[in-house]
């Protein structure tokens, strides 16, 4: 039976999207499909990891045992049907296990970034109403400050001894024999909180059948995924939506092995060291790994040996400069892909099949449609300029958020999810990311994106990284502003903003250069690598206000 959801021989991309049609099963679970149905794989690696120095594998037989008898121990201790379990985890076997353990007994998981801090963690585990909790010694100290603000949580487990349960300890005692709960497609499997521009985040309860609706854009974007010898990588974070439904699960839906991202600070030159290593082919680098990639220096490939076929990009615009970089430097053509966490891996490009347009994020992949609409949910006229929506009805939508009926009603507009992107669609189909509906500088009359100016400013051999805001100003509204960490080598100084200033004049247009130039270390980001550009707004409003 092929495991593939499009036809690997297909070579036309719109036809392929004219032709597909989803088959999503009344009873499906992540587990058995990423696991447990392998059963001419078990002795095939699954994992590849590296703790305390000492390198370790894991096969697809190891890791049904290991989820088995970790599921059993949670059912002994009492977590059930729709119960939540935290999950506070770098990429490690045990995150892995634990996500399969809590999907085969009916639970919910709930996947919390290594880099929360109290404040975070505590507002996610309580509005969640999490029963247990799955975590190492690096954040047991945490919890156990949080344990009496928090009366619904029962249980603490740890991967390292420290305090509470013993993850192996359980996982030892427990009986390997399991047979995992009936599922429903339906049926909640993931918790995932979501953080906005405003208000506390918010919870997108994930259902099961989203994984199936994750794997046509995974296999395009991969350039038709799987191959012999596939080995994955992503430095991205399995606490979130591209770490977890954009790399771990559908590489193991595909029998194929991944390697695991030690926790801790990201090294670009660590990073290609260990693609060279373990031979990876395949990968999802977010754009700003990617521009930490680029500063390792232009004979990247050959230096390391790397042997990449395919590289997924998403998170923020790729842009046209990253793209050709990539290109050169890689010598693969990066495959941008754009998705939300309520609704993933809806629009990408495959350059194996499909011109790719550097800048754009490509076409709505088999399965999905999305659009540039107007208010009133009507679709917008080629090259105008709309918010991105993705028609309900589709495998991958969440299933609303969590406990709020209010926020999940809001977000649509009759048939169409309001994904609060702003873009547009050309005439070929292809659709152009414009930039947040709250990034959209308004200056003069003009719509200013501030993905066009920081593509244009990384050009430039002195920008390492480029963040662009609309920042206030009395004659225009706003005016363009760009925050940019130098590359190694340079400093900041008025004649490097002048230089800098006029590159962007002269390359785009008068009115988008930016008018103000800020150099600092390093860009605010969110957990999963995206620029919080609503920390530069208020940094920059607090810097105008003492001015006054």
């Amino acid at each position: 039976m092929t495991m593939n959801l499009i036809d690997p021989r297909a070579r036309d991309f719109d036809a392929i999207c004219r032709s597909f049609k989803w088959n999503v099963p009344r009873y499906y679970n992540i587990a058995h499909e990423v696991c447990d149905r392998h059963v001419r794989h078990q002795s095939e690696v699954a994992l590849y990891c590296e703790s305390a120095g000492c390198d370790q594998s894991f096969t697809f037989g190891q890791i049904k045992s290991l989820s088995n008898r970790f599921a059993n121990a949670l059912i002994g201790l009492g977590i059930g049907s729709g119960d939540r379990v935290a999950i506070i985890l770098p990429q490690r076997v045990e995150t892995a296990v634990t996500h399969l353990a809590v999907y085969k007994i009916g639970a919910v998981a709930l996947p919390l970034s290594i880099l929360f801090g109290p404040d975070a963690v505590e507002y996610r585990l309580r509005d969640s109403g999490a029963k247990a909790v799955v975590t190492d010694q690096a954040h047991s100290t945490m919890l156990q400050d949080l344990r009496p603000k928090l009366p619904e949580l029962q249980i603490a487990i740890s991967c390292d001894g420290e305090s509470g349960f013993d993850f192996w300890d359980l996982a030892e005692k427990a009986s390997e024999s399991m047979q995992p709960a009936r599922t429903r497609a339906d049926d909640p499997a993931l918790l995932i909180y979501t953080s906005g521009t405003t208000g506390p985040p918010k919870g997108a309860l994930i259902a099961h059948r989203s994984l199936l609706g994750n794997l046509t854009g995974f296999e395009l974007s991969q350039n038709f995924y799987p191959q012999k010898g596939d080995c994955f990588w992503t430095p991205a974070d399995w606490a979130w939506t591209g770490g977890l439904m954009d790399a771990l699960l559908p590489t193991w839906y595909y029998a194929k092995p991944i390697v695991a991202q030690p926790g801790g600070k990201f090294d670009p030159e660590q990073a290609c060291r260990r693609l060279a290593k373990y031979g990876v082919s395949n990968a999802f680098i977010p754009p700003t790994a990617l521009k930490m990639i680029r500063q390792v220096g232009d004979d990247v490939r050959q230096r390391f040996k790397l042997r990449l076929r395919a590289v997924m990009s998403a998170g923020e615009a790729v842009g046209a400069e990253l793209y050709h970089w990539a290109r050169e430097a890689l010598a693969v053509e990066l495959n941008e892909m754009w998705g939300q966490t309520e609704f993933n891996y809806l629009v990408g490009n495959c350059s194996a099949i499909m011109p790719v347009r550097p800048g754009s994020m490509g076409k709505s992949f088999p399965g999905h449609e999305v659009d540039a609409i107007d208010e009133h949910g009507r679709p917008m006229p080629a090259g105008e300029t709309g918010e991105l929506a993705a028609r309900r009805g589709d495998p991958v939508m969440f299933l609303g958020y969590w406990r709020n009926e209010d926020a999940t009603r809001k977000k649509f507009v009759g048939e169409w999810f309001c994904t609060g992107d702003v873009g547009y669609r050309d005439a070929d189909g292809y659709l152009w990311f414009v930039g947040r509906k709250d990034d959209v500088i308004s200056s003069a009359g003009y719509r200013i994106g501030p993905g066009e100016i920081e593509d244009c400013l990384l050009k430039h051999p002195a920008v390492a990284q480029a963040a662009v805001i609309g920042s206030p100003d009395e004659l225009r509204g706003s005016v363009v502003k760009a925050f940019i960490v130098l590359a190694r080598g340079y400093e900041g100084s008025e004649a490097l903003k002048r230089e800098i200033q006029e590159a962007v004049r002269t390359r785009l247009a008068a009115y988008e250069y930016p008018r103000e130039i800020e150099f600092i270390d390093e860009l605010p980001m969110t957990t999963t690598g995206k620029v919080r550009r609503v920390e530069l707004r208020e940094r920059d409003l607090a810097k105008k206000s003492m001015k006054r």
